[in-house]
């Protein structure tokens, strides 16, 4: 009598699709984790995880600082590297002559450079516990 109804629900857990939790559990993600001041550089923190099946040979952000009142303080390429896949990274990245405490935002305008995966744009979602939003 176990049986038949074992099978029944293995049956049923691989014909049910993924829950969203779980897809956006497989996605990429990339956490600001925090702000420091070296000398005249601001220091932010990433935290990247790849969730994709495969490993990404290469990953290249473009971030965009904005200042307090919404300004453009400064665009830059973020190059995260090789990301095996299910790891978590964690990268440093100065933005020279700017002030951490003048920083309102940061977007990340896109996606410039993904070896390994066909959507990494789409399937990137961000977060920040710095204090400082961080949006795509």
């Amino acid at each position: 009598m176990t049986r038949p109804l074992i099978a029944s629900l293995f049956a049923l857990s691989v014909a049910v699709p993924p829950s969203p939790a779980l897809a956006q559990e497989q996605a990429l993600s990339l956490q600001l984790d925090s702000l420091a001041q070296v000398e005249t550089a601001c220091r932010l923190t990433f935290v990247a995880r790849n969730g994709f099946g495969s490993d990404l040979a290469a990953l290249v952000v473009e971030a965009v600082a904005f200042d307090a009142e919404g300004g453009i303080a400064q665009i830059s390429l973020l190059d995260l590297g090789a990301l095996p896949s299910g790891s978590l990274r964690v990268r440093q990245f100065d933005l020279a002559g700017t002030a951490c405490d003048g920083i309102g935002s940061v977007l990340i305008n896109g996606v410039q450079r993904c070896e390994g995966a066909d959507s990494c744009d789409s399937a990137l979602s961000v977060s920040s516990r710095a204090g400082v939003e961080l949006m795509k």
